[in-house]
């Protein structure tokens, strides 16, 4: 039963894509068997190909239509993707300064200023989800937080890169 199936669908679509179509197509031949024609008729007897034949090129005849319809679903997705990438929105801020920041940080303190800032928890539902206490959660969150301002205020205050008071006198 497959060769012909085989056959069929080399005719009708890409030769990368029949083995997929036909396991298909096969998968559903078993699932539906008590639907094929010809098959229940006389037990042990071999049902006549000219009865089984064509209902299985309807399987696989809808096989191939579902193929084409996840094929051109998967090319719109990626053209759409490109075009997404291509044409980055004007309103999108940059927030690698913020990012660059973020990494001057530890590990433990990045967590808690992302679960304080990004999930909008609280030091105590903080303290929960990271084993520390909420005490600790909030001295850390303070002082990380401080951290950050300060990382920030310095990238743009300086933009030459030199210190304020570089070159100034005393006085």
């Amino acid at each position: 039963m497959a060769e012909p199936l085989h056959r069929y669908l080399l005719r009708r679509t890409s030769a990368d894509m029949v083995d997929d179509i036909l396991a298909e197509a096969m998968l559903v031949l078993w699932r539906r068997i008590d639907d094929v024609p010809g098959l229940g008729s006389a037990p042990g007897s071999l049902p006549d190909p000219d009865d089984v034949l064509p209902w299985c090129y309807g399987v696989a005849r809808g096989c191939l239509a579902n193929a084409r319809r996840a094929d051109g679903r998967r090319l719109r997705l990626v053209e759409r993707l490109m075009r997404t990438q291509e044409q980055r929105p004007a309103g999108v801020a940059d927030h690698s300064d913020l990012h660059a920041a973020l990494a001057t940080l530890g590990a433990l303190d990045r967590e808690v200023v992302r679960l304080w800032a990004w999930e909008e928890l609280a030091p105590r539902q903080i303290a929960e989800a990271t084993g520390l206490t909420s005490n600790a959660v909030s001295i850390r969150l303070h002082r990380a937080k401080k951290k950050l301002a300060e990382q920030l205020r310095r990238k743009h205050d300086e933009p030459s890169g030199h210190k304020r008071d570089e070159g100034r006198s005393g006085q």
